[in-house]
């Protein structure tokens, strides 16, 4: 029975040679791929909380330049299957270049859960939906691909 909304921000950011940032997480048992971004904090707009997560992840200051999709169909959560997911995604811009992220494995504390990073570019014409874990971030996917 779901109880709550969980509601995620993320971003899709391009580099200067034509690639997607994405994100290889793994927490517990569960590993995933999806696009850099996180969970709405109370007391947060969707923009700062973009903002946030990407400083927090990838130390990379971005511009939110546009909403691209929020979810609209329902999405019960992987890990809590009391809650239901509400996703927004925005395009990003990095505001500086080269865009420098760290791409080896990485380990955060997030409230005394340990989670595992590991950040990698992808070439647009290689990005495909089969990439991602969730079914809101394929059809985002799917949909940013038809652009």
């Amino acid at each position: 029975m779901v109880e709550q909304f969980n509601i995620r921000v993320y971003g899709l950011m391009m580099n200067d040679q034509n690639e997607i940032l994405l994100v290889r997480e793994r927490i517990a048992d569960l590993e995933f791929t999806k696009l850099p971004g996180g969970g709405l904090e109370l007391g947060e707009g969707t923009r700062d909380c973009l903002t946030r997560e990407f400083k927090e992840e990838t130390n990379l200051d971005v511009e939110i330049k546009e909403h691209f999709y929020t979810t609209d169909f329902f999405q019960i959560s992987m890990f809590r299957n009391h809650e239901q997911i509400i996703s927004i995604y925005y395009l990003v811009d990095p505001t500086a270049f080269p865009v420098e992220v760290n791409l080896e494995n990485q380990e955060i504390n997030i409230d005394g859960r340990i989670e595992y990073l590991r950040f990698f570019w992808v070439n647009i014409k290689d990005l495909n939906v089969d990439m991602f874990t969730s079914p809101i971030d394929k059809k985002v996917c799917s949909l940013f691909l038809k652009k």
